[in-house]
């Protein structure tokens, strides 16, 4: 049996206004409905002053949309007197408008104050980050001391396995990306130096920038685009599927049995990465400096061994670990972060590969003081 239209009339009884409904009154027969009741009050002519009542006593079929929306047409408000044909949609319209509230002013907000509230807001939320995050690496030392305490709760095959990951995998990007930097470094050495007839020291310019800066911080920026996003994602998606919840259930820390592992293969691999990336990144020096200058391989490396200390290679190696940590750290805790849904895994991925690129820059630039201040 078909449900009877909505209908809606204005009259008048003894003088004061009446708004008579009637019909089907629910989410799925109210739409277009505020057409016709304009047209109807419209003909019905001109309003009393006083407050229209609401007669709803032919109402078949009403819920809260149709309630809501019978209020509204008529404008009665929260106020109205409703007249139903039984208690039920009397206790539906009585809860309808004690729910029912003005709407909001639009807010006219000066744009000065606006961008400082956003500062002030990301500054604090930049706060509780920084405290969160050395909350979370503390909690790191403490399982790490337990497990050198008791070497039994270290897993060995599954840091091989994530070292075949962070490591073996990121060879070949690696090993590109640092060959093609080599190549464009001893280039603009070369063009540039030989304005001065020093085009001799592009071999200085690739070792050190390779050695001191430039290897290290590719690979970390690779690694972070590739393995902390991955760490990121994997916990993620584990936390919606709320395997770490049963992780927990179970008697099982996560620290130790997901990041741990993680941290010790990327704190390993890291040292090997940066050491391939600085080979690569020469041996692109190299080939761009057989093509532009008269020089042959072995007359650059003998020219870099004679030219470049060994200590321009140690400080890079000793950023090596440091950032490997710092990535690990950062890309599980995001993970670890994720709550509801596959856009949380999304978004604090890319939080993750922002917030660990960011820092790896800053550890950086405080690295490069330390070497300077120490004469290194």
């Amino acid at each position: 049996m078909a449900e009877a239209e909505p209908t809606i009339r204005y009259t008048e009884r003894g003088g004061r206004p009446v708004v008579e409904v009637g019909g089907t009154w629910t989410v799925f027969s109210v739409r277009g409905i505020r057409k016709k009741a304009e047209s109807a009050l419209a003909a019905a002519g001109t309003r009393s002053k006083d407050r229209p009542a609401i007669d709803a006593t032919a109402v078949e079929r009403i819920d809260t949309a149709g309630a809501l929306e019978i209020l509204e047409i008529s404008g009665c408000g929260p106020e109205a007197e409703v007249e139903t044909r039984n208690e039920s949609q009397a206790a539906l319209f009585k809860v309808v408008r004690e729910n029912m509230c003005q709407a909001q002013p639009d807010r006219k907000v000066n744009w000065l104050a606006h961008w400082l509230e956003e500062i002030g807001h990301g500054t604090i939320d930049f706060y509780k980050q920084i405290l969160n995050l050395c909350s979370f690496f503390g909690e790191i030392l403490v399982v790490l001391v337990e497990a050198i305490l008791q070497p039994k709760r270290f897993r060995p095959n599954a840091i091989i396995r994530q070292m075949y990951e962070v490591w073996i995998r990121a060879l070949v990007i690696v090993g590109v990306l640092c060959f093609l930097i080599g190549v464009v470094i001893a280039y603009q050495g070369v063009q540039q130096l030989r304005q001065f007839g020093a085009e001799t020291f592009t071999v200085e310019a690739v070792g050190i920038g390779m050695f001191r800066e430039l290897g290290p911080l590719l690979t970390a920026i690779i690694v972070a685009g590739r393995s902390g996003s991955a760490f990121t994602a994997q916990i993620g998606t584990m936390q919606v599927n709320q395997e770490v919840d049963a992780m927990r259930t179970i008697g099982l820390n996560p620290v130790e049995w997901l990041v741990l592992p993680r941290i010790c293969a990327l704190l390993i691999s890291m040292p090997l990465l940066a050491f391939w990336g600085d080979m690569a990144g020469l041996l692109g020096g190299a080939v761009a400096c057989t093509v532009y200058l008269d020089f042959t391989f072995v007359q650059f490396f003998d020219r870099l061994r004679d030219t470049v200390g060994a200590w321009h290679f140690y400080t890079g190696m000793i950023k090596a670990p440091v950032f490997g940590i710092v990535i690990a750290t950062i890309g599980c805790f995001e993970g670890l972060q994720v709550r509801g849904s596959a856009e949380s895994v999304g978004q604090l991925t890319t939080k993750s590969v922002v917030e660990s690129i960011f820092c790896v820059i800053v550890l950086d630039a405080l690295f490069s003081i330390i070497f300077l201040l120490a004469g290194v």
